[in-house]
């Protein structure tokens, strides 16, 4: 049995670290459009080669910065404040589909991706634990 690399393991005990921040942290999240004007708004999520993402803001200005970038700046954005962990343990598996979360993606390399996979989202929501085709 080989010792794993010291820079992969101090990078997976970092990347520990920062999913246990995420989901003991409130984050901000942005409501997409709902299918009727009187119909309730769901998490704005994107989808990237077939995995869905919610979009998830640490605050305001990260928020700010992703309507910046969208040319959106000037409109309202309605949100929710979300404890990380619901998203990973309840809104993903909700999704139905390959989903994670997005955190701050409008900030290059500051922002992170939670992908589902073991580990990060429930094993039913895991595209690694074989649940979906």
């Amino acid at each position: 049995m080989s010792a794993e690399d010291p820079l992969v393991t101090a990078r997976r005990l970092e990347f520990t670290a920062l999913l246990d921040r995420f989901r003991a942290t409130a984050v901000l999240v942005p409501l997409g459009a709902g299918p009727s004007p009187d119909a309730e708004r769901g998490l704005l999520a994107t989808d990237l080669n077939g995995i869905r993402f919610i979009l998830a803001f640490s605050d305001q200005q990260a928020l700010a910065r992703y309507a910046q970038a969208r040319g959106e700046f000037h409109r309202e954005w309605a949100y929710r404040t979300v404890l990380g962990a619901r998203l990973l343990d309840v809104a993903v598996p909700a999704a139905g589909v390959p989903c994670g979360v997005a955190l701050d993606c409008a900030d290059g390399p500051g922002g992170v991706i939670f992908p589902p996979v073991k580990g990060i989202v429930p094993d039913k929501a895991a595209v690694d634990a074989g649940t979906y085709e």
